[in-house]
């Protein structure tokens, strides 16, 4: 039986507070792996809510590994209780590294205004000559180098990246709280030589070659709010394919 969620405080959103009462009636088992959740509007009267915030709360889990997330079909869970919950889900660098029990760090070493250039403009969905922030940032995994963070964001998402301090660990986390999801996301994967800056902050040498994972990722209502191209030291990550209906892609720490 589902109570209607107690009415936010500032400080929690109502839609994650939808969130919070899904993810226990998953792990609680009442979802079981591969299963659908309701349609969102029976969710919205379920939880008495909107079924934009619905969107937000589905987004999150999604966000979280715990569930697919297609428009225009309903949700279904991907690990149930005692599942791995998104070992195979490219989550969040942070979110992915503190599932592992690592410490994840990050440093922004800047952050810079400009105008889109061509594959910006193509990859985020602007105007040739949109603002744009361009964020290069050091990741590291308790402490040690893993991968330089090449990101570039539209003009109001990125507006809000630029104000946060540069120590900030998660980006991702950060923006949620304004209302900035991170629901899908299109990868590529291919092999790239170290350029100065990532020899300068992995400690490599130029030349040698780094992982590269090239990242679109979109809203849920399919709005890209980020283009990434992140660079990892070899020997320190692996991503896998699980070929589901979800079309799942993961990374793992290689020994």
């Amino acid at each position: 039986m589902h109570q209607a969620p107690e009415p936010a405080s500032r400080r929690t959103p109502l839609y994650r507070t939808v969130a919070a009462n899904l993810r226990t009636a998953i792990t609680a088992g009442e979802y079981g792996s591969g299963a659908r959740l309701p349609a969102e509007d029976e969710l919205a009267r379920r939880y008495g809510v909107s079924r934009g915030t619905v969107r937000q709360a589905l987004a999150a889990l999604r966000s979280d590994g715990l569930i697919t997330s297609r428009r225009g079909t309903r949700r279904v869970v991907l690990a149930g209780p005692g599942g791995e919950g998104g070992t195979t889900e490219l989550r969040s660098f942070t979110r992915w590294a503190r599932s592992l029990g690592e410490a994840p760090g990050g440093r922004t070493v800047s952050v810079d205004r400009g105008e889109a250039d061509a594959e910006e403009a193509e990859q985020l969905r602007l105007e040739p000559g949109a603002t744009v922030h361009r964020v290069l940032r050091l990741r590291t995994l308790s402490g040690a180098p893993v991968m330089v963070e090449r990101t570039t964001y539209p003009g109001a998402v990125g507006a809000l990246v630029a104000d946060m301090p540069l120590d900030t660990v998660s980006y991702s986390e950060q923006l949620a709280l304004h209302g900035v999801l991170f629901s899908d996301a299109h990868h590529t994967i291919d092999i790239i030589p170290a350029d100065a800056d990532d020899a300068r902050l992995l400690g490599c040498r130029a030349g040698e070659a780094l992982l590269r994972e090239r990242r679109r990722s979109t809203d849920p209502a399919g709005v890209p709010v980020e283009w990434s191209q992140d660079r990892y030291l070899p020997g320190t990550v692996a991503f896998t394919v699980h070929t589901t209906a979800a079309g799942a892609l993961g990374r793992r720490l290689r020994p």
